[in-house]
Order: C-alpha cells, then structure tokens, then sequence
C-alpha cells in the first residue's frame, strides 16, 4: 500500500508531531503534510476538531476519509501497514515490551514534563485551552527528572531503550527529551547512559524529520 497517495498527516509545532514525523522518515514512507497553527489557536477551531475532538495534533487522514489520532496509535497502524517492523517489534513478545516501555516513559516522564512547561512558561499560551494548575509546576518538572533518573540506572548495559533494537520507545524519549531542553527542563549530564542514547538517537537521519 503507498500511503502517500491516500494519507494527509496534519502537523505541527511540538513534540507528538515531532515523534510521528521521525516514526515515518524511519519506515522511510512519504506522506503529504498539512500545517496546523497551534499558536494561533487553529488547532481548537471546529474544522480540527472534526478531526481530533481533542483539539491536539497530529491527526492522521486515513483512506476512507476518517481521522486517526494520539501518538501510539498512529505509529502501530502505519507500521502495521508496513507489514510490522523492528520499530514497535517482529513478534509478540517484542512489541508487547515496545508497549511496556513507551508506557512508562509517557506517564513517567512525558506527563509530568509537557505539564510542568504548560504550568510554568507556556501557561500564557494555555490559559484559555486548559485547566491549569500552576502551584503543581515545580513539582511536576521535578518529577520528570526523578524518573529520568530511574531510567538511566535501567539503561545499564542496554544500547536503545529495549535492548539492542531501535523502537518507538526511543523515538519518544528523544523528542520530549529534545522539547524538555528546548523549554527550560534540560536532562542532568549525570544521566550517562540517557545522554549517550538521547546523542545515538540525534545522530540518525530521522531526527531532523
């Protein structure tokens, strides 16, 4: 199947753009983009919402003209499309630790990062978006790198996040890693076997996706 004469990614600023955007360079597929302006709020316009009811990007146009929505979901499916990959894994044990690992990074880290920022520096940007909770900001970041820290120590002797293979869990922990550092929320250099993956990861081609 040639997803680029039926698929429209609806991108944007961010990191969860980002994360689908290196998925795809990494399958090494071609699928038209469609800029959303999240800065101007177009994101929470009706015309996306009919696309994401949660008014996030991205959001992927399928075929039959519905919309695929959240991260995970539409890297499973266009990897699916590709007939399965190392990315989320070749077998079942494979792509359930795939699963295992993306999760406990989201919740552990990815959560408590983009929240701390949205509290914190882009509470003016999200003011009118989201329920925030500024009083919680400092201990949101806080927790981010407490866990950043636990990965570190669960990286021992491990080259990518699930052993020796290249995954979607990578691909995650770099760009929000990437985004943290870019929003005040910087790994500590401490974290040695984070910085070594975080530079393996920004080497690869797919990183500029």
């Amino acid at each position: 199947m040639d997803a680029s004469s039926i698929m429209k990614l609806f991108n944007s600023i961010g990191p969860n753009p980002h994360v689908v955007r290196m998925f795809i360079a990494e399958l090494a597929i071609q699928i038209p983009k469609v800029e959303v302006d999240l800065m101007s709020g177009e994101n929470r316009q009706a015309r996306h919402l009919e696309r994401n009811p949660s008014g996030q990007c991205p959001a992927l146009e399928l075929d039959d003209g519905s919309y695929l929505a959240e991260v995970t979901a539409i890297c499973e499916y266009l990897d699916e499309l590709q007939g399965g990959t190392n990315l989320i894994g070749t077998t079942p044990e494979e792509r359930a630790e795939t699963r295992m690992w993306v999760r406990r990074i989201d919740l552990q880290i990815i959560e408590p990062l983009t929240n701390g920022f949205r509290y914190s520096e882009g509470y003016d940007l999200f003011k009118d978006r989201l329920r925030l909770i500024p009083e919680a900001a400092l201990d949101l970041k806080t927790l981010a790198q407490e866990r950043i820290e636990w990965l570190d120590g669960q990286m021992k002797e491990k080259q990518f996040v699930c052993g020796d293979r290249f995954s979607l869990a990578d691909i995650m922990l770099y760009c929000f890693l990437k985004f943290g550092a870019a929003v005040g929320q910087s790994f500590d250099p401490k974290n040695k076997n984070i910085s070594r993956l975080f530079n393996l990861v920004d080497s690869r081609k797919s990183a500029t996706a």
